[in-house]
């Protein structure tokens, strides 16, 4: 196989998988580990991934200009089991506090129909959903918006936050570390991840297997701010999670 070839190879398994070890790529593409590195750093040079510990991930830039619909289509298997399992754990008149994501809109997709809940979000997309449900109360958070991604942030909307005490927080990131904490894309969002955090009684955080790893451009807080983090297993992600568990009492893996 060509290096070209190779490289562009490399590519669609990390952008098909989220995440891969050099490893399992030079077992696939049968070469060295030493090949393998020297291609994930003209790929990432190039910006189509970028280099973790022991192998590479799908590019931030990649992900960061979907769209809203691109991003629930993103490793759409593995959010639907997470969905599954978060969904579990909210019960009857539970006050539910869930940030932006796609993840979290899955989950609340997830969520029994004829429960009774209290919905506060900063996510458009997911109010406009929940309000469609008569058994659920739904606040949206006021402030500025973002369009593209469909969320509030600012002052309004934290001053709001402080007020607010819930059951249960469901939390989406865009990158988990031993290191970094839990990180996102958005700094204007960070601080209210924060205050959810500060604001809840049982506090979870879920992301799949292609987070793990991975430091996002603001840092929230750091793990042990978390009851409880719900993703996916996967061979690329063995080392990640025995990380994870070393600092997190309840890591849940689907």
């Amino acid at each position: 196989m060509e290096q070209f070839e190779r490289r562009q190879k490399i590519a669609e398994y990390i952008n098909e998988r989220s995440k891969m070890k050099v490893g399992e790529l030079a077992r696939l593409l049968e070469v060295s580990e030493v090949t393998i590195r020297a291609d994930l750093a003209d790929l990432e040079a190039k910006g189509l991934l970028s280099r973790v510990h022991g192998g590479a991930v799908s590019s931030y830039k990649t992900y960061y200009n979907m769209d809203m619909q691109q991003r629930l289509a993103a490793n759409r298997e593995s959010k639907e089991r997470i969905a599954e399992k978060v969904a579990e754990m909210i019960e009857d008149h539970d006050t539910v506090m869930l940030n932006s994501g796609t993840t979290t809109l899955t989950i609340l997709r997830r969520i029994p129909a004829g429960l009774t809940l209290n919905i506060v979000t900063n996510s458009i997309a997911i109010a406009l959903e929940a309000a469609g449900n008569p058994n659920y109360n739904v606040i949206l958070l006021g402030g500025s918006v973002n369009a593209r991604y469909q969320f509030v942030y600012g002052d309004t909307a934290a001053a709001q936050l402080k007020g607010y005490h819930a059951d249960k927080l469901i939390l989406s990131v865009d990158g988990i570390s031993a290191e970094s904490g839990f990180t996102t894309y958005y700094d204007k969002e960070a601080e209210l991840d924060r205050l959810m955090l500060a604001g809840a009684a049982t506090r979870i955080v879920a992301a799949d297997s292609g987070k793990l790893g991975r430091t996002a451009f603001a840092h929230i807080a750091p793990l042990q701010a978390a009851d409880y983090i719900v993703t996916n297993a996967g061979s690329a992600a063995e080392e990640d999670l025995a990380e994870l568990q070393e600092t997190v009492s309840r890591l849940i893996t689907v």
